[in-house]
C-alpha cells in the first residue's frame, strides 16, 4: 500500500433495498493510524455503507478500497481476513462455546494463542472465561467481541457500537484500550450514537444522513465557533446593545455582534478547542461591556458541542426507521 493511501476509500457507493435507496453515492476515506467516527441517525445508511466495507454486504455500485485492496475481487477477501477485524454490534459470537475458548480459537487463528488469557483479563473477562457466551451480560458480550477483532493485531478495525450496553467503568477502559491501538498506529473505523464517544477519541467524523455524506472534518471544525451570550439588561433594546458592543469591538475584528430572539445579543469568536483563547474573548467582551456602560448585562460564554453539530446537521426530528 503507498505511503500516503488511506486504510479506508470509499467512493460512490450505492445500496438500494427494494425501491429504496440506503446508500446513494456515498464516499469518505479513513487515514492510516487513525480513527475515524462515522455518525449519523437511525436510517441513514451508516451500518449498511459499514457492512459493505466490510464484506457483509454487496453494494449495487460504487468502490471501496480497503488497506488499499479492491473490495470487490475475490482474492482481496482471503487477505483482508488476516489484516482487518470486526466487531458486530450485535451476532458474530456463537452461542454456545465459553467465552474463553471463543477467544483463544480466534487468537489461535492469527497464530496468536498467547494473546487470548491477558485481552480477557484487561477487559474484565477473567473470571467469566469458562462461561458459556449465551449466559454473559449484553455488556460483556461486546467486549468479548471487541476481544476477538483486535486479538490478531489488525491494521484495521471496524468498529460498531463498541460501548454499547457497558457500564461507564467498562466504557472507560474501552476507551483506554481504543486509544492505545490508535497510539500504536491502528487504524480504526468507528460507528457511534454517543456524540461524547465521538469527540473524545475521533481524529475524523463523518456524518451521514439519507444515504449521503452531508459533513466530514475534525471534531473541532464541526463543532464550530465558540459564542459569547450576553443578556441585555432590563428594559435594554437588544439592537443597541449589539450596536454599541460592536462599535466597542471595532478593533477586534474576529468578534461580531448579533442579535437572538428577545434580549440575547450573541458575539461569535473564531473557532477554537484553546480555553485560554475564549477565556480571553471573553475578557475583551466584558471590558467592552463596562466602557459601554452596559454593567448590569448577564455575561455567559458558550462552547458548541459534536452534538450540537450533528443535530444541527441532521435535525431534531425522531427517526423511526433503519438501516
Amino acid at each position: 500500500m503507498p505511503p500516503d493511501s488511506p486504510a479506508l476509500l470509499v467512493e460512490g457507493l450505492r445500496k438500494r433495498y427494494g425501491d429504496r435507496d440506503v446508500v446513494d453515492g456515498l464516499g469518505f476515506r479513513a487515514g492510516r493510524g487513525e480513527l475515524t467516527a462515522v455518525l449519523g441517525p437511525n436510517g441513514a445508511g451508516k451500518t449498511t455503507t459499514i457492512e459493505c466495507c466490510e464484506g457483509l454486504r454487496r453494494p449495487d455500485g460504487g468502490h471501496i478500497e480497503v488497506l488499499g485492496l479492491d473490495r470487490s475481487r475475490p482474492e482481496a477477501a482471503a487477505e483482508l481476513r488476516h489484516r482487518v477485524g470486526v466487531m458486530l454490534q450485535e451476532g458474530g459470537l456463537p452461542m454456545s462455546p465459553r467465552a474463553g475458548d471463543v477467544l483463544a480459537h480466534v487468537a489461535r487463528l492469527h497464530d496468536r494463542p498467547d494473546a487470548a488469557g491477558p485481552l480477557l483479563e484487561r477487559l474484565g473477562l477473567g473470571k467469566v472465561a469458562r462461561t458459556r457466551v449465551r449466559h454473559l451480560s449484553g455488556g460483556q458480550r461486546q467486549r468479548l467481541a471487541l476481544a476477538c477483532a483486535i486479538v490478531g493485531e489488525p491494521e484495521l478495525v471496524f468498529l460498531d457500537e463498541p460501548t454499547a450496553g457497558l457500564d461507564p467503568q467498562a466504557r472507560l477502559a474501552v476507551w483506554d484500550l481504543i486509544r492505545e491501538l490508535r497510539a500504536a498506529g491502528t487504524s480504526m473505523v468507528l460507528t457511534t450514537h454517543l456524540m461524547t464517544e465521538a469527540e473524545d477519541l475521533a481524529d475524523h467524523v463523518v456524518v451521514v444522513d439519507r444515504g449521503t455524506v452531508v459533513a466530514a472534518g475534525t471534531p473541532a471544525d464541526l463543532r464550530g465557533t465558540a459564542h459569547v451570550r450576553i443578556t441585555a439588561p432590563g428594559g435594554t433594546d437588544p439592537r443597541t446593545l449589539a450596536a454599541d458592543l460592536d462599535a466597542a469591538l471595532a478593533s477586534h475584528p474576529g468578534l461580531v455582534t448579533t442579535t437572538q430572539g428577545g434580549t440575547v445579543v450573541v458575539v461569535a469568536g473564531p473557532a477554537t478547542t484553546d480555553e485560554n483563547l475564549d477565556a480571553a474573548a471573553l475578557a475583551v467582551v466584558a471590558g467592552a461591556l463596562a466602557r459601554t456602560g452596559y454593567h448590569d448585562a448577564e455575561v455567559a460564554l458558550t462552547r458548541p458541542t459534536l452534538e450540537d453539530a450533528f443535530l444541527a446537521l441532521t435535525g431534531r426530528a425522531l427517526r423511526v426507521d433503519a438501516a
